[in-house]
């Protein structure tokens, strides 16, 4: 009889979950707080790319011939995405972008998290005084954000708002 009641509230609660994760308004507002977050993570980037090639030099990952080209190019693929998925335009495709970028920074920041690196991030601004975040924290933030991708990506029904709902 227990195991029956088990199986009845998990199947209830599977419902509820399947439900909240196929409903247009949670998609929508997925697209908008990862829209709304890397639009705001490119403007310091975009006004100074000078100092964020220094940040992304610290991360010490990439050659340095390449770190002057990410430094101008990254900033606009996280304004555009951004831009995208809150217009809805191609929603799929910018979410998939997002994504790629979010699991890069997860590798780049779990390579420096075990090498014991302290930087700063980047993400947001560069130096902020009074402001500190630990390597993990910034992990668990971003791992958030991934899911929030994986639900747009993972939609299948039509989207509230949006210009296009191709891929």
């Amino acid at each position: 009889m227990a195991i029956r009641a088990g199986r009845q509230r998990a199947f209830r609660l599977n419902k509820r979950l399947k439900t909240f994760f196929e409903n247009s308004w949670t998609e929508l507002i997925a697209r908008w707080i990862l829209g709304i977050t890397f639009i705001y993570a490119s403007y310091h980037k975009i006004i100074s790319p000078g100092d964020f090639a220094k940040i992304i030099y610290g991360y010490d990952l990439l050659p340095d011939g390449l770190i002057n080209l990410i430094a101008i190019i990254l900033p606009f693929v996280e304004l555009f995405s951004g831009l995208a998925l809150i217009l809805g335009i191609y929603p799929l495709s910018a979410a998939l972008i997002v994504n790629g970028m979010l699991l890069t920074f997860i590798i780049a920041l779990s390579i420096n998290l075990v090498r014991g690196h302290e930087f700063d991030c980047g993400c947001f601004s560069f130096g902020e005084t009074g402001y500190t975040s630990s390597a993990v924290q910034l992990l668990v933030r971003d791992i958030m954000y991934f899911f929030l991708g994986l639900q747009v990506l993972f939609y299948d029904r039509c989207r509230r708002w949006c210009i296009s709902q191709g891929r």
